[in-house]
């Protein structure tokens, strides 16, 4: 059974992770952005993620993580075969979003978690 920690960024938002493979290399995400005091984690399909402001930008979603990123920038990661086209379970691909297999490789997940934050916070005024 998954266990599960909370923790708290400098705002004192609880930050939910499990402690799984794939939920220790979102616990590293995580633990990196806790620093930042306009990112918190809510759930998002069910799965935790992570937020910056209101605007969700990753989540750990079946053991994969999941970030949200430009078009041409998720297509060129799933013609790499580095992502996955992302499929919440409704029947609909959402272009702005790729799921990330667990690599083992904790500074890959957290440099497209960074990405993602990047691009949500220069979509902030749209």
């Amino acid at each position: 059974m998954d266990k599960t920690r909370k923790d708290r960024n400098k705002k004192g938002n609880n930050l939910h992770v499990s402690t799984t493979t794939a939920g220790q290399l979102f616990d590293f995400v995580v633990d990196s952005f806790k620093r930042e005091s306009d990112v918190s984690s809510a759930k998002m399909f069910g799965a935790t993620g992570l937020r910056k402001g209101a605007k969700f930008f990753a989540m750990l979603y079946k053991g994969n993580l999941v970030v949200k990123l430009p078009a041409e920038r998720v297509e060129e990661l799933v013609k790499s075969k580095k992502g996955k086209p992302f499929d919440p379970g409704h029947g609909r691909i959402m272009k702005e979003w790729v799921a990330i297999e667990p690599s083992g490789n904790k500074q890959e997940w957290l440099a497209l978690a960074q990405e993602a934050s990047r691009f949500v916070a220069s979509r902030r005024q749209d």
